[in-house]
């Protein structure tokens, strides 16, 4: 008996959640389009980072090879936006990650990704809120910073912020405002200032091409030591390890794979066009290409940014802080910093809005499943926006960046994201490869202004998933060699417990070397590599899916597998008391989920109602 409630305990949070995509009502307007999705994607991922990463990742770990660093890094992150992507054409409902993960790995996991996606989007708002005040007091001569200090300063140094910041808030209460008056309109003003941001940084390109020169690539040792010997005298050994050897790639391929490291976390903010699934027209098509254009878009404009930057002026001299204006002043262009001061706003703008934007919209999904408190999932008749929702995130936030500095919080938005992203690969590794079943509907997604023959999923495939099948037996021959031509239920057991080893591999070599790097972990590494491989193989000779998407991801399992490497390893990166920030609010969510979330769930209300379907067809059935 104890067993049995142990067991239903665990299928109480390993539930799946059932989306009916056939069902194209939505509590949410409808009015958007692909390039509103492009828009509030680029806007959200080419924030101000590009004005102020480029020259930092150049100086210290890249040179001129930034630009390989930014190729790596969109690589990288183009591998995540493809399972995006393709979880966009299965599942076109508000949620992103959190219900990607519920309707394949379970109500457990589903809430541990909202949760993080929660943090990281109030933390990310609060802090890009907070820079857009302290670039605008900047621009203005830092009044706003004076008056603060003298009149409102808080005396609690590594608690509190200096002084508190109203600017901020006051930015965060307009964009809230924006939020709730509709989605239509939050689209529209992220296009003016994701376009103004795009042809400043146009402009900067060309500058770059115009005023730069091939020298500053191909500079030598000498020409180094003659700027710093000034600096560090006849000390070599000081002088290459500040600026490293000369050419393109002064610090060596380490550099550049650090760097990369770095450029990555330039490219997150794409998964916000995932929470559209409800208010944007024709989502299976529309998600699919506004995460992959957007990543796109924002790749050029980073690696044409970097290569016009390190052209105007040797890397070594470039400022951490503010490159942009001090490379135009390096080439006579001092008026040119006007533009790059408007285009840093317009870019702070949309950042801060792409962070707003899918914040409310996760809340409300998780809300509406019975996750968190009911009351938050209510919508304005009128606008159809999710508005309590909206005002709850826009007032924590406001909050925080009012009081705190955040700056030793930003890294725990990494855990969110990260964590976000390997899911959803995983989920995809796991999805395609299951057998249909009458209740997953939300395979059979099409799209809402055409079912073309094309994307809808032939009746006879989708059938033939539905009828019973032999008991196969387990054996290596089953499982190198199905037999099937299509996924059955132990093809897809094969698949999940895999996907489950693969995981198990690659978390435990990232700890291993973030705990201990030593020759001996480039043996566990070698070891864990070849273990991949071979499950991977396994996972390869398994049928797949002949569900027709209007996108897939292509080469699995390779590229999820790849993806989930690399946002593990990251994240292990990261120093510990960021995972005992994590850990105290993973602690808090998982209270509110075992004290109001596993109880109020839409998902065991249905679950009820089955079982007492069933419970009353076996009572006929025995009176029979």
């Amino acid at each position: 008996m104890d067993c049995q409630k142990i067991i239903n305990f665990g299928n109480q949070l390993l539930r799946r959640k059932n989306v009916d995509c056939t069902r194209e009502d939505s509590r949410l307007s409808r009015c958007l389009n692909t390039f509103d999705l492009v828009a509030l994607g680029v806007g959200s991922t080419l924030g101000a980072g590009v004005y102020v990463l480029a020259g930092a990742v150049a100086r210290e770990n890249s040179g001129p090879a930034i630009v390989i660093s930014f190729l790596i890094a969109a690589l990288a992150s183009v591998l995540a936006g493809l399972c995006y992507a393709e979880f966009g054409a299965r599942v076109p409902k508000t949620g992103s990650a959190y219900l990607y993960s519920y309707v394949t790995v379970g109500e457990l996991w589903a809430f541990i990704t909202g949760w993080n996606l929660i943090l990281s989007y109030v933390i990310g708002t609060s802090s890009v809120a907070r820079a857009w005040s302290a670039t605008f007091d900047e621009i203005i001569g830092q009044h706003i910073e004076e008056f603060c200090k003298k009149y409102m300063t808080m005396d609690a140094p590594g608690v509190l912020a200096k002084y508190p910041d109203i600017f901020a808030v006051v930015i965060i209460i307009i964009l809230t405002g924006l939020l709730i008056f509709g989605v239509k309109e939050s689209a529209l003003v992220n296009k003016v200032f994701t376009c103004i941001n795009i042809l400043v940084l146009g402009f900067v390109m060309v500058s770059g091409f115009v005023k730069g020169s091939v020298k500053n690539w191909q500079l030598t040792e000498q020409d180094i030591y003659n700027t710093s010997h000034s600096l560090y005298g006849n000390n070599q050994t000081q002088e290459e390890e500040f600026y490293g050897v000369g050419g393109f790639m002064p610090y060596g391929w380490k550099g550049v794979l650090s760097g990369a490291a770095t450029c990555f976390y330039a490219f997150v903010g794409f998964d916000c066009i995932a929470t559209t699934g409800e208010e944007v027209k024709n989502p299976q098509k529309a998600i699919p290409i506004g995460i992959v254009t957007s990543l796109l878009i924002c790749f050029v404009a980073y690696f044409g940014v970097s290569a016009a930057l390190t052209l105007m002026m040797p890397y070594y001299k470039l400022d951490t802080n503010s490159p942009l204006p001090n490379a135009f002043k390096y080439v006579g262009w001092d008026g040119a910093n006007y533009a790059v001061a408007v285009g840093s706003l317009c870019a702070l703008s949309t950042s801060l809005l792409g962070s707003m934007f899918p914040m409310p919209r996760i809340i409300y999904a998780m809300a509406e499943d019975g996750l968190l408190f009911k009351f938050l999932a209510k919508v304005n008749e009128k606008r159809k926006t999710p508005i309590i929702a909206t005002v709850t995130s826009g007032a924590v936030a406001a909050v925080m960046a009012f009081l705190f500095d955040l700056k030793d919080l930003v890294d725990l938005m990494s855990i969110g994201t990260l964590l976000a992203y390997s899911l959803v690969a995983a989920c995809v590794l796991v999805l395609r490869y299951q057998p249909e079943q009458p209740n997953l509907a939300y395979q059979m997604a099409r799209t809402t202004e055409e079912t073309d023959n094309n994307e809808s999923v032939s009746t006879s495939e989708s059938q033939a998933g539905f009828l019973p099948e032999e008991e196969e037996k387990c054996s290596l021959k089953a499982v190198l060699c199905p037999p099937n031509s299509d996924p059955s239920k132990f093809s897809g057991s094969v698949v999940n417990v895999s996907a489950f080893i693969i995981g198990f591999l690659i978390v435990g070599s990232c700890i291993l070397t973030a705990v201990q790097p030593s020759i001996l972990i480039k043996t566990v590494w070698i070891i864990a590599a070849i273990l991949v491989l071979a499950v991977s193989f396994i996972i390869w000779k398994q049928p797949e899916s002949k569900t027709k998407l209007s996108f897939k991801v292509p080469l699995l399992p390779l590229l999820p597998v790849v993806s989930i490497f690399v946002n593990v390893y990251l994240m292990m990166q990261l120093d510990l008391g960021t995972w005992i920030r994590f850990a105290v609010w993973m602690l808090i969510g998982f209270i509110i989920y075992f004290s109001y979330g596993i109880w109020h769930s839409v998902e065991a209300t249905y679950a009820a109602s089955a079982d007492a379907e069933r419970n009353t067809d076996a009572g006929s059935d025995s009176c029979k």
